[in-house]
């Protein structure tokens, strides 16, 4: 019996040896192998995206679905629309001017200089304008951004009141005349 024992492990060591260790042919258990073929054939399948695997027209459809769903939800922040006569109206009031002097000095400064005569950005004090120098153009500029000549559009950062003060202080910055103006840029606009 001994013997039968001894020939029933020796059949199930492999040839070779490691560091004088040798090792059993063990294969592995049936469940494994079933639950590993089938992770694999679910990955094929999840990767072409196969129609309606479940419910729904597959992953990718339901992804884009759902941020079209979130995007309705959650509109991103444009400061609302205002009317010429409100913007006007804001920039006879001097609180609000002052405000709006404010953010113009924190966040446009940098690149229209302190006195709108322009360093990056162009010149605010000329009537030469590139995207319309209506107050309402102007509104419209700054809430939406240029991103193509580097202006962020800070409808979605400033507050809907920073937004109408600052752009009521541009507004008196026409017809100024700054330190070191830059040269005028886009088309004359009269108002």
């Amino acid at each position: 019996m001994a013997d039968n024992k001894k020939n029933e492990f020796e059949d199930k060591l492999l040839d070779h040896t490691y560091d004088g260790i040798q090792e059993y042919d063990n294969p592995m258990p049936r469940w494994w192998l079933l639950t590993f073929a089938g992770t694999v054939i679910f990955s094929v399948i999840y990767m072409f995206n196969v129609g309606p695997v479940g419910n729904g027209k597959g992953r990718i459809a339901d992804y884009e679905a759902d941020m079209a769903a979130y995007a309705a939800a959650h509109p991103a922040p444009t400061g609302g629309d205002m009317s010429a006569d409100q913007l006007l109206a804001i920039a006879k009031d001097k609180e609000q001017l002052e405000e709006g002097k404010e953010t113009y000095t924190a966040y446009c400064a940098s690149c229209h200089a302190p006195d709108g005569g322009g360093l990056i950005g162009p010149n605010l004090a000329d009537a030469y304008w590139i995207h319309g120098g209506a107050i309402t153009d102007i509104y419209k500029t700054v809430t939406n951004g240029v991103l193509e000549k580097g202006m962020p559009p800070w409808g979605k950062t400033l507050k809907p009141e920073q937004l109408s003060a600052v752009v009521a202080y541009v507004s008196t910055l026409q017809g100024t005349t700054p330190a070191n103006p830059k040269a005028p840029q886009g088309n004359p606009v009269t108002q």
